[in-house]
């Protein structure tokens, strides 16, 4: 039976007493809220939202200073601790607060558009990540503008600008960048510490197949994201053409999320095996002085399971490796949902090819967009370096973005 706002109503040895529920706020603009006690849960309507909260779960959550330090933002309570038979003696709403008495007369106030947010109920009507998914059209039709190089590195409004453009579509330009390895390590070390990997710290290259990976010749690279043989795929990418004396070799973009929505819409089903079918892939290296052999796994789809959002897209068909996780009857099943999905990443309208030039830097969400080459002639040179997803998200969060 749902309760109403009420003052306290105590637990003894009976269950709680309850009347039927009738939304009456005290509050004109608050929502309706009625709640009611299960046995090991409180049920609660708040608005539209209705929120089955375990009692341990409250307890463990509770704000006062005794359990939270609101200084650091981190638990004081040991967890541990926590009965996990416990249940509240007392319970009170008003028309802003949830308020529980706990048996050792501990009293946990709790916020009701806080939980509103906060609960898995709440979390599943949220989105993580604001994105604006596009194909070649609608991104060039958005005209997002290149940030100058020095309102990036001078100014924080530059810097929002570039991180919400970055944030929303996957990649972003910077403009009138000196031409050198130096002054791009500067324009990345501005968002996020570098990422050091098997490639060095800043990566240098041109076509001399100095190492055992086809991005180091002139041949043609199809679309696909990089690091998929890392347990945690490298976040972000940083390009930066130096020089070119030749034809050809444009950049090939293709917004990995917006073909996976696609695959959602016109087959669910290939989307689900998709992002739950763990790959491995793999990086053999033995060239020169380079002795390297990584190994990564993970489904080609990666989302969070409460709202099935998307955030991270692992496709590589040149690194991906044996396929020896699933058994027999799954493998022609993954062939054809793989089918569809590079299907759609093929589709010429998805295509968004861009000339880099000295000056001009890309970056690239690893984690969504995937790059690719045209073959091109004579002496190309580039340099870039990866970021980490973190301390870029961090970034973008203390300039006030949500990331």
């Amino acid at each position: 039976m749902w309760c109403q706002r009420l003052p306290w109503l105590p637990r003894g040895s009976g269950p709680v007493l309850a009347v039927p529920a009738r939304c009456h706020p005290t509050a004109p603009a608050s929502p309706c809220c009625a709640w009611q006690l299960h046995r090991d849960h409180l049920e609660l309507r708040y608005g539209s939202t209705v929120m089955r909260l375990d009692f341990v779960w409250l307890r463990d959550h509770c704000r006062s200073a005794s359990c939270y330090n609101a200084k650091t933002n981190q638990r004081s309570l040991d967890t541990a601790s926590v009965d996990l038979a416990i249940q509240p003696q007392a319970v009170r709403v008003d028309e802003s607060t949830l308020f529980l008495t706990w048996p050792d007369g501990h009293v946990t106030r709790y916020g009701l558009q806080w939980l509103a947010r906060n609960s898995y109920e709440g979390q599943k009507q949220q989105v993580m990540h604001p994105r604006i998914l596009w194909n070649a059209q609608i991104y060039q039709q958005a005209q997002v503008p290149s940030i100058d190089c020095r309102s990036f590195l001078e100014t924080d409004e530059g810097l929002k600008e570039f991180l919400q453009n970055f944030l929303l579509y996957g990649i972003a330009f910077v403009e009138n960048v000196t031409p050198t390895k130096e002054d791009t390590e500067i324009l990345a070390k501005r968002i996020s510490i570098i990422r050091e990997t098997i490639y060095g710290r800043m990566w240098y290259f041109t076509s001399d197949f100095s190492r055992g990976d086809t991005a180091y010749t002139k041949l043609a690279l199809d679309r696909h994201t990089d690091t998929t043989y890392f347990q945690e795929p490298c976040g972000i990418q940083v390009f930066h053409c130096l020089k070119h004396e030749g034809t050809g070799g444009r950049t090939l973009l293709v917004d990995g999320f917006h073909a996976a929505e696609r695959v959602l819409r016109q087959a669910p089903e290939h989307f689900e095996l998709l992002a739950k079918v763990p790959l491995k892939h793999e990086y053999v290296e033995n060239v020169g002085g380079c002795h390297n052999h990584m190994i990564g796994v993970g489904p080609v789809l990666n989302v969070y399971p409460w709202n099935n959002e998307l955030y991270l897209i692992r496709y590589n068909n040149y690194d991906r490796a044996v396929i020896n996780t699933v058994p027999h009857d799954v493998v022609r099943r993954w062939y054809h949902a793989h089918r569809a999905l590079t299907a759609e990443l093929r589709r010429p309208d998805n295509e968004l090819w861009v000339k880099l030039k000295p000056g001009k830097v890309l970056f690239v969400d690893n984690w969504r967009v995937l790059h690719g080459r045209e073959a091109f002639t004579g002496y190309r040179q580039l340099c870039g370096c990866y970021l980490t997803q973190d301390d870029v998200l961090n970034t973008a969060r203390l300039l006030g973005l949500q990331a």
